[in-house]
């Protein structure tokens, strides 16, 4: 959670340092992808730590500004990652529809990939909830439905319906997903 300028700086740093543009300035002048995703991430960020920060009425007017920034971003960009939801370090590739809510919680260093829904198997549940663990890489249209815990090292594959717990250091693919391989020598 971001609290401090310090915390916000090491999110962003993590953030950052996944995306691998080893020319930033020449990736935003081009308007490349990755900066574009980056920008994304870089503005949810700012919203986090005005939103956690005790408020002035400077931080307000901040508050303020990234929450509208922040929702023209989602409909520029297709994606709607509730703020205090993702953990740092977080990969987005390529623009495209993403919805992650906000009954769910992801761990640090995850990766997730266009057309990815994480959302409620019944509209009905206010109390269910979505935890994601470290290092999961999420392939393209997978669908995870509310409450799951999945755990860290998971590979969930493109296509995979999840609607059931999963452990650590698991592939899964389906529908549903069931787990079609055990990784070894994994972080």
């Amino acid at each position: 959670m971001i609290i401090t300028k310090a915390d916000l700086i090491e999110y962003l740093k993590a953030d950052f340092g996944v995306q691998e543009m080893k020319y930033p300035l020449l990736s935003r002048l081009t308007l490349g992808e990755n900066y574009a995703m980056f920008s994304y991430i870089k503005n949810l960020r700012y919203l986090e730590y005005y939103i956690n920060k005790k408020q002035k009425l400077w931080d307000k007017v901040f508050y303020y500004y990234h929450l509208m920034k922040h929702r023209k971003k989602c409909l520029k960009y297709q994606i709607n990652i509730s703020p205090n939801t993702i953990g740092k370090g977080l990969l987005l590739m390529h623009p495209g529809f993403r919805r992650i809510g906000a009954y769910m919680k992801i761990g640090d260093y995850c990766t997730v990939l266009p057309m990815v829904l994480i959302g409620k198997k019944s509209p009905l549940s206010d109390t269910s909830c979505c935890v994601i663990g470290n290092h999961c890489y999420i392939g393209t249209g997978a669908i995870i439905m509310e409450p799951v815990t999945i755990g860290n090292n998971v590979i969930i594959a493109a296509g995979a319906v999840v609607t059931k717990d999963i452990p650590d250091n698991v592939v899964v693919a389906g529908n549903p997903a069931k787990v079609i391989k055990v990784l070894e020598n994994v972080l």
